[in-house]
């Protein structure tokens, strides 16, 4: 009973949250986290409804027309590392926690944010599937093909992503919100070390870079 209750207390870990957390920095936090960390906050929209990519039956067709994506675009390397209150993370070669979305499959994978959604999150993008690996295992990585036909990065078939809202490298903002997106584990599963109250995203950049801050401390209403 007792262990029971110290395990209990471990998953609810009230407050937990990056240090100098603000609830403003989730958007506007109102829920408090649940047990049931699948279950999101308002409407869902069917998944099945996202438009799907489709690839060329001939694997040499599908090369040819795969988008190539600049250098600055690509996610060159997966870290396996440690950051303070979530313990184990993977990092893009900018030093940025990745996540996983609840909403994409894993077998097969696919990626189920688009739109919007990736202007929040933006994907892991490749040209060639071969990051630099380091506490990552090789077997687990893979790729995706998106709905504009880029390719994506995955990590035990899960598409991987940035937040919007990590400002700088090691932060984990996007931890929770909408309940759907979590931070992902070297081995591809969901880091719940820490979770904070279940929480809204950040509002997508705005058009106007001279807006872009106010967009950014804005609140959304969107589920992704």
């Amino acid at each position: 009973m007792v262990i029971g209750a110290a395990l209990a207390a471990v998953v609810a870990l009230p407050g937990c949250a990056p240090a100098g957390y603000q609830a403003a920095d989730y958007g506007n936090a109102a829920e408090p986290a649940s047990n049931d960390i699948a279950a999101s906050p308002g409407a869902t929209a069917d998944p099945e409804a996202t438009a799907e990519a489709t690839a060329p039956a001939d694997p040499a067709d599908a090369e040819a027309n795969t988008p190539e994506i600049s250098d600055e675009l690509t996610t060159t390397s997966l870290t396996g590392s440690k950051v303070p209150r979530m313990g184990k993370v993977v990092e893009d070669q900018d030093g940025f926690v990745l996540y996983r979305f609840d909403d994409d499959k894993d077998d097969p994978a696919k990626s189920n944010c688009n739109g919007d959604c990736a202007e929040i999150w933006p994907a892991a993008l490749t040209n060639d599937g071969e990051p630099k690996l380091k506490g990552v295992s090789a077997d687990l990585v893979g790729t995706v093909t998106r709905a504009d036909g880029t390719k994506q990065l995955t990590l035990k078939g899960w598409p991987l992503y940035r937040y919007i809202g990590d400002k700088k490298p090691g932060q984990w903002k996007g931890q929770n919100v909408g309940g759907k997106w979590f931070v992902i584990n070297p081995d591809g599963t969901k880091n719940l070390t820490c979770l904070p109250a279940i929480s809204k995203p950040v509002a997508p950049p705005a058009d106007d870079e001279g807006a872009e801050g106010e967009a950014e401390d804005s609140g959304s209403d969107y589920s992704y």
